[in-house]
């Protein structure tokens, strides 16, 4: 496989990147569409014309975002930790699906676990996209779908621990925890692509860069010097609008066509991270046994939660 590079790069904006592409007729979900850089993804494909419902738990921010793009926005309530609130949005979708944005996500929060006792962020970051995308898989095979999955440079902290996802066994580290759950994002993406592509769905996901959003609402000023000092000492910060550029290149470039299982950053294919470095993707986060376990041991605990 060839490596895809495109004419954008760091500093390109979300509306760079769509420019003079027409997504009338399309339909899209961006989950956490009503902060970060989920407004300003949500926005530009609300400008190209796409039908775009923002998944949100605050519903007051949803309707705030939607009369401030002033486009086809709907807003819908959605929990990502909650099951019960992941079951209510895929009941309630109706009509085919073109685009999910899995956007929303928690960073380096103290640990909490939800009813169902799975750590907080994995919970949030992987285990509610997962239940979200494969409730919808039918929506999204209808006519064909993109899931853009918004990982991180972060997956460089730690690698899926399936025999102790929720740290029983470990001591609880914020910033590990964050790793796997992002790394669990980019495994995601390549087995969709895997067991989807028969059905028209393709998967990538991406690293959006350092900008300072509400992500960043549990990080006190010595955990963000924590935060730059893992990335490398040097994280150059990027405004919402270069953020959310390759999210929205992977849900709407007529490049990515076709192509899933492969991870972004700046708006091109990531190379292999060089061990001791803070770019580029671990080898470990595309291993296809991975993969396949991950999503097995999805399957069985969004199947057994209530």
């Amino acid at each position: 496989m060839s490596r895809i590079t495109t004419a954008f790069g760091a500093e390109s904006t979300a509306s760079d990147v769509i420019e003079g592409i027409d997504l009338t007729g399309q339909r899209a979900v961006v989950t956490g569409g009503a902060s970060g850089i989920g407004i300003e993804t949500a926005r530009a494909l609300a400008h190209a014309g796409a039908e775009v419902t923002i998944a949100v738990r605050d519903l007051a921010a949803g309707d705030k975002t939607a009369a401030d793009i002033g486009r086809d926005i709907k807003v819908a309530p959605l929990d990502l930790a909650d099951p019960v609130s992941v079951r209510s949005f895929v009941q309630a979708w109706d009509g085919p699906l073109h685009l999910l944005v899995n956007n929303a996500g928690v960073m380096a929060c103290p640990e909490a676990f939800t009813l169902q006792g799975w750590e907080l962020q994995f919970a949030t970051n992987h285990l509610g996209h997962f239940a979200l995308a494969t409730g919808l898989h039918t929506p999204m095979a209808a006519e064909g779908a993109r899931i853009v999955s918004v990982s991180s440079r972060g997956h460089l902290f730690s690698d899926v621990h399936l025999d102790d996802l929720f740290f029983a066994r470990r001591d609880y580290e914020p910033w590990s925890a964050y790793g796997q759950s992002k790394t669990a994002n980019i495994l995601f993406a390549v087995e969709a692509t895997r067991r989807w592509t028969g059905d028209g769905i393709t998967a990538n996901s991406l690293h959006p860069g350092a900008i300072m959003t509400n992500l960043a609402r549990h990080l006190s000023p010595e955990a963000l010097a924590e935060a730059r000092a893992r990335s490398g000492g040097a994280a150059q910060f990027k405004s919402v609008e270069q953020g959310a550029a390759t999210s929205v290149l992977l849900g709407t470039s007529p490049q990515l066509e076709g192509i899933g299982g492969r991870y972004f950053e700046d708006c091109n294919e990531a190379l292999p991270n060089v061990e001791g470095t803070r770019t580029g993707v671990a080898a470990y986060a595309l291993d296809p046994v991975t993969s396949e376990a991950l999503w097995e041991a999805s399957l069985n605990l969004i199947k057994g939660a209530s």
